[in-house]
């Protein structure tokens, strides 16, 4: 197969940790033809859409750079076997335009053949990481979403403590915990929200985030993996990116609960590989766009999980395949 990789500048993503580059690696491993390219260099030509791309290798483990470039072209979206969508968020204007390129993927051709793109674009489009589980109001803490202050103070007098969020935040970037006691409470209101001009995601505090956040890895419907990110004692964030560590955890009863009540709809609107984040009882985020901790959970659970998810992508192109 050919792959194509669409991700963040090749020279800024890092080998074990940053699960694009392992599930690149591994598609190399099995013999797969692997592409990349950044938004920047997607097109239309003619309602075709089209990249410039590059060809990888992959040096051995802890040779740097981890890649070389063999080979650069341009192709029409349509030869390659399938495309995986992972530029890390924000969802910014541009991103959104890389969507609707890619919905191009199969425009024009006359092969009879058919090109996936995962996760799909139009549920990328859709589904915000922070408003997609609001679909889901069973499984998720109280929460609201706004920009008037007086709704926030509002929130926070009921629940004593929460968390503010920005809806296109990524590695904990952006999350503070309200508290009555706060004299910065209002500036962090008015800096969060633009002075009441952008609307912000606020969330009753959960006391279990002091003993972590469960990333749970699912593919097309599936948990295959998880781990706990444990925040530092000076911080509330638990994300990797924000200095959180990482430990070995299992899947409780009430995970797999989550996971099921998900699954289905996660497969029926095209997001096939994701994580979603489980602080106790509660589902807090459902990551699609290029969810991580893939190295992570191999390390820690003595698996290769890039290779299960290559495992699968073969028969999902062979079934798509089929279907047209």
């Amino acid at each position: 197969m050919n792959l194509l990789f669409v991700v963040d500048p090749l020279e800024q993503l890092l080998p074990g940790h940053d699960t694009s580059v392992a599930l690149m690696q591994a598609a190399a491993r099995v013999g797969y033809i692997v592409w990349a390219c950044t938004i920047d260099e997607l097109r239309a030509v003619e309602g075709r859409a089209c990249a410039r791309v590059q060809r990888l290798s992959f040096k051995p483990i802890g040779q740097k750079p981890y890649y070389g470039v063999e080979e650069q072209a341009q192709r029409f979206l349509s030869e390659f076997s399938a495309i995986w969508m992972r530029k890390d968020p924000p969802v910014t204007p541009a991103y959104l335009w890389a969507t609707q390129i890619l919905d191009l993927a199969n425009a024009g051709r006359s092969d009879g053949g058919y090109t996936p793109v995962l996760n799909n674009p139009r549920g990328l489009r859709d589904c915000n990481e922070k408003l997609y589980a609001l679909h889901f109001p069973q499984l998720i803490p109280e929460t609201i979403v706004g920009s008037r202050r007086d709704d926030i103070l509002a929130f926070l007098d009921v629940h004593d403590q929460a968390v503010i969020k920005p809806l296109d935040g990524k590695g904990g970037e952006g999350i503070f915990l309200l508290s009555r006691e706060d004299r910065n409470l209002n500036g962090i209101i008015e800096q969060s929200t633009h002075y009441g001009r952008r609307p912000v995601m606020v969330q009753r505090y959960l006391s279990e985030s002091r003993e972590g956040d469960k990333r749970i890895i699912l593919l097309a419907g599936e948990p295959i993996g998880a781990l706990l990110r444990v925040p530092r004692e000076d911080d509330l964030r638990g994300n990797m990116a924000a200095g959180g560590r990482v430990a070995r955890t299992a899947l409780t009863e009430r995970d797999r609960q989550i996971c099921a009540v998900l699954g289905p709809r996660l497969v029926a609107d095209g997001h096939y590989f994701v994580g979603i984040d489980v602080i106790g009882d509660y589902l807090t985020e459902i990551n699609v766009t290029s969810p991580t901790g893939i190295c992570e959970i191999d390390l820690l659970d003595g698996v290769v999980l890039e290779d299960t998810v290559m495992e699968w992508l073969a028969r999902f192109v062979q079934a798509a395949d089929r279907r047209r």
